[in-house]
Parts: structure tokens; sequence; C-alpha cells
């Protein structure tokens, strides 16, 4: 994947899967101490000890669509190439966390990418999921509580076409605010 946003989807996608109805994203850039780092967890049904032990591998997959489960494999070894560390934490019926870190000005960092397509993605894709995306660039933050926009929009849902629109919109817009410095 050429993009770290994309590789925050799959991870989403694999908690949605299994049966999340809350996914929590927190992306913090901390310019100034060099470091980059992505915490996602999620109320699905988790992992046994057992699945935990093997999800590493890349030729495991819990799916059976496909023999390969390449996604946490290969963000971990991004991870590892940029100094920085990677953990997943699971309880069979609680949930799953993973935390992950890059030194920013590691030449092997890809691009963060877009996080407000992939959260608006997440968001169309997923009804019946609620999600809190807090970004963080040094002093400054972005906070999307789904649970939040739902309780404003009096009656429409989420994935109405005008609702996606604006809410795409105040995303982009507020991350742009953030980014700048």
């Amino acid at each position: 994947m050429r993009e770290l946003s994309l590789h925050i989807m799959d991870i989403v996608e694999n908690g949605l899967r299994a049966g999340a109805t809350l996914v929590e994203i927190f992306v913090k850039e901390d310019r100034k101490g060099n470091w980059l780092s992505v915490e996602i967890s999620d109320n699905g049904h988790g992992m046994p000890d057992e699945t935990l032990k093997k999800v590493m591998d890349p030729f495991f997959s819990t799916r059976s669509t496909r023999r390969v489960g390449l996604g946490l494999s290969m963000f971990r070894e991004l991870c590892k190439r940029c100094d920085g560390e990677f953990d997943i934490k699971s309880k069979d019926g609680e949930g799953t966390k993973i935390n992950a870190s890059f030194r920013i000005d590691h030449i092997d960092l890809i691009p963060l990418g877009d996080m407000a397509g992939s959260m608006m993605s997440l968001i169309m894709g997923n009804s019946e999921a609620d999600f809190l995306y807090t970004h963080e660039v040094d002093d400054r933050t972005f906070h999307l509580d789904t649970r939040q926009v739902r309780e404003e929009l009096e009656g429409l849902e989420i994935y109405n076409p005008q609702v996606v629109k604006s809410l795409g919109k105040l995303v982009r817009e507020s991350l742009a605010d953030l980014m700048e410095e």
C-alpha cells in the first residue's frame, strides 16, 4: 500500500468484519518530536489467543475468500523500517487495539494519504457502525464522532448523499487547516 490511510482503512475493515459497532482512530503527528503514531481500537469480537499468535503471519487469514493476510504484517514491517513500534492487543469477546509509530523524517515512511477520503468511505460503507476519529498535529486537534453527527441529522441517514457531501467537505477542510503550519 502506498498510503498509511489505506493501511488504516484495511485494519478498520478487519474490525468491522469482526462485528465492531464502534471504531476509534487516533492519529497523532508530533512534528517537533519527529513521531507519527496511529492507534486503532474496536469493540468487535476480538481474537482468541491462538489466532492472535498467528495473525502476524502473512500466510494466515481467517477469511475464506483468500489464503493470505498481508495487511497487518505489512503495517508492522513498515513500522519497523521507519524506526517505530507496532503492538496489537486483543481479547476474545472484547475487541482489538493496535498501536503503531513511525519516525516522521524516515526515508521509508509513506505519505499519510487521504484520511478524509478513507473516513468517508468507511462511514458510507458501514452505516451500522460508528467512528470516533481524532487527528492531532502538535497542539491542534480535529475530532469527528459519527454518534454526534447522527444526533444532529434529525432523521436523515448518515449515508444520505447530501450528508456525505457536507461531512466530506467538513473533514477535508478541517484536516487541511490542521496540517497548516
